[in-house]
């Protein structure tokens, strides 16, 4: 008789940077972890302009991130014409800078493709790989595991499933899941990967007039590649025309008026809609969905790619926690209670930024830094959960308050409420003196207890000895046997710590708990998850 199939612990469904963070995070964790995908070789199309500031964090703690600063470049200032000239040059990050809570200030331009080649590198370095050529067709729940029919016949089990299939997802549509919102034609845009001789590789060029546009932004790493993005030719009905390599030739001479000969190439061609829906539901029994599958996007700010990153890191460690048994399967309840209304809040922040977008180009000197906001960065409170039943604060007076404190990078006032982001900060390591910063001590698949404060450091002998397999405890200035020296004081302001505290960080870097110095018992009650 053949033996049983083994049941993997988390299949994920879709190879894209949401389903690779995802992976990532979860083989870090030791979990099994089994990702497929239905194409049968790895897309090389550039897409997505890269990761926001909050997504460089995630990327920093899951290991990758030098390796993306080097295989990319920082945002290019924007060249912005009319009637074919220049008119304005515009750096939409020219004034900024990075802060002691903040050390990414900007996004970072990458290709999509190589964004996902090192991400599927680093998966590989825990014994991982994507299984191409493996499409998901049917799905059978059962109270202990799901079962996936793939096309080839072959069948993979698991217990439990992550649909990260983008917007289409057949794991969205086999759960039935309602996928409501709006698709609109006339925000039409053709984009493609072209060759093309003659621009200033040192600008992202954009040609506006009163009846479309072309844009250009050269690829990081490459020659003569460049992403092509434009309003499409129409046909007679008023439907866009396919993007073709002819198509963008007249759309660059019409108006660039360079001629349209000097693009001598264009693949992976592509037309995209405005796209504005969002899931009703992140999970159904054992099955989940991240990324485009949950919530769709208008492209203006970028938060397409970075909240489906986001997501993969909110969920990864709760999905870990509950297949190793040290976590019920309620956790994962709060990754629907948490994620959902950011992706709401995605949707309308998007729109709004498009709608800007497109009154700004009308005019001269109007460009696409106009989508460009604080809050695109993805460090302010719209990624916050100060709602969730994982957020709690029980210093006298705080318990269930959900106040919006006057955070923002740079200097927050008072500082984070549970469930806000927790800032970095520079310290000193108070054995050796080498510097270090609080992302470090963050960075992994533990839950970080910091104790300011000499208070506080019975409290984290308890917790470091209580769960130290889950828990890294870190004294700042406490005289612990793990302790920091917040010399600057950037730690303490970072915090708003006006008296010894404990602070516990979750491992997806946000907030978890606040609580006075000798309230061990909080800390113990919040990880009994």
């Amino acid at each position: 008789m053949p033996a049983p199939p083994s049941i993997t612990q988390v299949l994920i469904v879709g190879s894209g940077p949401t389903g690779l963070t995802l992976a990532c995070d979860l083989a870090r964790r030791s979990v099994e972890v089994r990702i497929i995908d239905k194409a049968p070789g790895f897309p090389r199309s550039s897409r997505a302009k890269g990761p926001n500031p909050r997504s460089l964090e995630v990327l920093a703690d899951l290991g990758v991130v030098d390796r993306i600063l080097a295989a990319g470049s920082a945002p290019l200032p924007m060249r912005k014409y009319r009637n074919g000239l220049p008119v304005a040059d515009m750096d939409p990050f020219e004034a900024s800078r990075p802060t002691p809570d903040a050390p990414y200030d900007r996004p970072w331009l990458i290709a999509q493709w190589r964004l996902e080649e090192i991400l599927r590198d680093r998966l590989a370095e825990y014994g991982v790989h994507v299984e191409l050529g493996s499409e998901a067709i049917g799905l059978t729940q059962r109270p202990d595991a799901v079962a996936v029919t793939l096309a080839d016949g072959r069948s993979i089990e698991a217990r439990y499933v992550v649909g990260c299939d983008g917007g289409h997802s057949p794991v969205r549509k086999l759960l039935g899941v309602s996928f409501e919102g709006r698709t609109t034609e006339e925000q039409a845009m053709v984009c493609g990967d072209v060759a093309v001789d003659g621009p200033d590789r040192g600008f992202w060029h954009q040609w506006f007039d009163e009846d479309g546009g072309v844009m250009l932004c050269p690829i990081p790493g490459t020659r003569s590649g460049w992403w092509f993005q434009a309003a499409p030719e129409r046909d007679g009905a008023g439907a866009p025309v396919p993007p073709s390599l002819e198509s963008f030739r007249r759309l660059f001479a019409k108006h660039t008026g360079l001629p349209g000969d000097r693009l001598t190439r264009a693949e992976l061609l592509s037309t995209y809609r405005v796209n504005e829906r969002m899931a009703d539901r992140y999970r159904v029994g054992r099955v989940l969905l991240a990324g485009d599958a949950a919530h769709v996007h208008a492209i203006a700010g970028g938060l397409g790619m970075n909240t489906g990153i986001q997501d993969a890191f909110n969920l990864g460690w709760k999905l870990a926690l509950v297949v190793t048994g040290r976590a019920a399967p309620a956790l994962l309840d709060t990754y629907q209670e948490e994620r959902l209304p950011v992706a709401a809040r995605t949707l309308g922040l998007t729109a709004e930024r498009l709608r800007d977008t497109l009154d700004a180009i009308r005019e001269p000197g109007g460009g696409l830094d106009t989508a460009i906001t604080p809050e695109t960065l993805g460090l302010g409170p719209d990624g916050d959960y100060p709602w969730s039943s994982l957020s709690r604060d029980t210093r006298p007076g705080r318990h269930g308050d959900i106040r919006r404190a006057t955070h923002s990078p740079g200097g927050p006032a008072n500082g984070p409420r549970a469930g806000d982001r927790a800032p970095d900060a520079p310290c000193r390591d108070a054995a050796t003196g080498a510097p270090t910063r609080l992302s470090e001590v963050f960075a992994g698949p533990h839950f970080t207890l910091l104790g300011f404060g000499p208070d506080t450091a019975d409290a984290l002998r308890a917790a470091e000895a209580d769960h130290g397999g889950l828990l890294r405890a870190t004294g700042v200035d406490a005289g612990t046997r793990h302790d920091l020296n917040d010399v600057a004081g950037h730690a303490r302001s970072a915090y708003g710590i006006e008296r010894d505290t404990l602070v516990l960080v979750r491992p997806d870097n946000h907030v978890g708990l606040i609580a006075p110095a000798g309230d061990g018992r909080a800390v113990r009650d919040y990880l009994a998850l």
